[in-house]
């Protein structure tokens, strides 16, 4: 496994996609009990019952552009008028367990957020395509990678460049690997820490040996150029 090096971008003014990861779009929650009012509901038409109905399935799916692997027939998928007179007399009502978050109030909204899971929230950020999100990265003045974003490799978890940090009192990058697994949060301070290791190392790795330059320069001026951001924005950052 790897170990890379990113930017809490949320903590930084000028992050192009701050407000986007702000916006809560919807969350998904486990229970219906009291949230009933605000929940989201599918009309679905168990798989077997839709093939026994449509007959022709190859074809049904085939008109309406419906998954060959769906699992069920969710009703909002299905495009033919006449199809959909077919199959509503059988779809059910489901619970999606998604609550959308636009114009509830603002105390409803914390007892949601207090029971979603924090990997079940969609942002306005999630919702932009790849292509958006990679367009907005390379504009971002947060992106360091080379307009790639503010996430980049550190290098493997078999790096030597610990060890040699450590050889030469670099304690920030000698812990890498154990920043990584404990989720360490580093400040501006620990940046500016950073940045005087950079120079040590830049002097170090040649010593070591020419494979160490080619090996670990990358590294050195990705851990730089993290540094100065967190300098400048005044955000943390963090190996993972």
């Amino acid at each position: 496994m790897g170990i890379n090096i990113g930017i809490c971008e949320m903590e930084a003014q000028n992050a192009a996609c701050k407000d986007l990861r702000a916006n809560i779009v919807k969350v998904h929650i486990d229970t219906e009990n009291g949230f009933e009012d605000i929940l989201q509901y599918e009309e679905v038409v168990d798989l077997a019952a839709a093939k026994k109905a449509v007959g022709d399935w190859a074809a049904f799916i085939k008109r309406n552009r419906i998954n060959e692997e769906t699992d069920a027939v969710y009703m909002t998928k299905v495009k033919k008028e006449e199809d959909i007179a077919l199959l509503q007399p059988l779809a059910k009502k489901v619970c999606t367990g998604w609550v959308m978050m636009e114009g509830l109030p603002d105390d409803r909204k914390e007892v949601v957020m207090k029971i979603a899971s924090k990997d079940d929230v969609i942002t306005g950020w999630d919702q932009l395509e790849f292509d958006e999100m990679n367009e907005m990265c390379s504009k971002c003045p947060l992106s360091w990678d080379k307009g790639r974003g503010c996430i980049g490799a550190f290098g493997p978890d078999t790096s030597k460049l610990p060890e040699i940090a450590a050889k030469y009192d670099c304690p920030i990058t000698a812990s890498a690997p154990e920043s990584a697994k404990t989720h360490k949060r580093f400040t501006p301070a620990d940046a500016e820490a950073l940045l005087k290791e950079v120079a040590i190392l830049r002097e170090a790795l040649p010593k070591e040996g020419k494979v160490f330059v080619n090996r670990y320069g990358g590294p050195v001026d990705r851990m730089e150029a993290v540094a100065k951001i967190s300098v400048a924005e005044g955000c943390g950052w963090y190996f993972f």
